[in-house]
């Protein structure tokens, strides 16, 4: 697909993600099914997918399993230029899919990958910046340890110096934050400072301003994303959804946008037979974007990310490859062949 523009700029670590086939536990694995992911990489696929221009940013192995990596990000027309390459290892991650009431769970081994051991200079954030509408970012570059941090870093001052909005993804991951002399607080609040659209819920503001909020549903929602405009001056746009799990193959989301003056939260629909839930977060936010670089209202925002997430639900991988057809003719009651 052929994009023209201004485009988006995502950073981040690419990942490779192995799965038992058939929703088997790890114990019962005598295969593992492949696929590239990770949070940005996602965004910018569904972009991409969707027509935007985007560029990614950041280091993968230099061996086979980075050019895989690389070759996938190719497939999906993103702009590989500024992905570098550096002797290491590829991180990765297992996941068993859950089943029934059986949740899901997901096992990193990414520690000391090429990516974690980079250094900021490695990468030309001023290259992949030049030009540039957006600079799209998550929470897990810093969790990864305090290279990640500095890379993070790195990155936001190269888009403030370039005069490029940033687009900032709380994506907290406990484990992560975990595994290091970490104050996840300090740092996604100073990163989130320099944001101009957030994407987070109640509970990700909660755990960055330390406090809870009163009221039930909507009246919560507005309640903490009025204290993260109040905290961070610099914050224009808040997007969420809210999910309500059934069963691993049946949830109920809304989707939720939120600026300093107003506001809008969708209706919740059905989400069933689900065959990945891996990246609809990723594809929610690449639909909010989407509409948000073409200036749409808060509704086409709030509605097309729903609809990128709820059709993520329907794809098995990391990544949303949906079209600009296929979510034009979205329609949560729908699912008969089209002809």
């Amino acid at each position: 697909m052929v994009t023209t523009g201004a485009p988006v700029v995502c950073f981040g670590e690419l990942l490779l993600r192995l799965t038992p086939p058939g929703a088997r536990l790890m114990v019962q694995a005598e295969s593992l099914e492949l696929v590239v992911g990770g949070a940005e990489a996602n965004v910018a696929a569904a972009l991409a997918a969707l027509g935007d221009p985007v560029r990614f940013a950041g280091i993968v192995a230099d061996n086979p399993l980075g050019r895989r990596a690389r070759a996938a990000l190719d497939a999906a027309g993103v702009d590989t230029r500024f992905l570098a390459t550096a002797p290491g290892r590829m991180g990765l991650y297992f996941l068993e899919a859950g089943a029934g009431l059986r949740p899901s769970v997901i096992t990193y081994d990414r520690a000391g990958s090429a990516f974690a051991f980079a250094a900021p200079e490695a990468i030309d954030f001023a290259g992949a910046l030049a030009g540039a509408r957006l600079l799209h970012v998550s929470g897990i570059t810093p969790a990864i340890g305090p290279a990640g941090l500095a890379l993070a870093r790195a990155a936001v001052r190269a888009a403030q110096d370039a005069g490029v909005p940033v687009a900032f993804d709380g994506n907290y991951r406990a484990r992560l934050w975990e595994s290091w002399d970490s104050d996840p607080r300090a740092v996604l609040s100073e990163l989130i400072g320099a944001a101009s659209i957030l994407f987070g819920n109640h509970r990700d503001i909660s755990l960055l301003l330390g406090e809870e909020f009163s009221g039930d549903g909507p009246e919560r929602r507005r309640e903490a994303a009025e204290a993260a405009f109040a905290e961070f001056p610099k914050l224009e746009l808040i997007a969420s959804t809210a999910r309500h799990l059934i069963t691993s193959t049946h949830h109920r989301i809304a989707a939720r946008v939120d600026r300093r003056a107003d506001c809008h939260q969708t209706d919740e629909i059905d989400v069933t037979g689900i065959v990945d839930r891996i990246g609809t977060g990723d594809a929610f936010a690449a639909g909010v974007l989407h509409q948000w670089l073409a200036r749409a209202d808060l509704a086409g925002m709030a509605r097309t990310g729903l609809a990128l997430a709820a059709l993520k639900h329907s794809l098995p991988g990391d990544m949303c490859l949906i079209g600009p057809l296929e979510l034009a003719a979205f329609d949560a009651a729908g699912g008969d062949v089209r002809r």
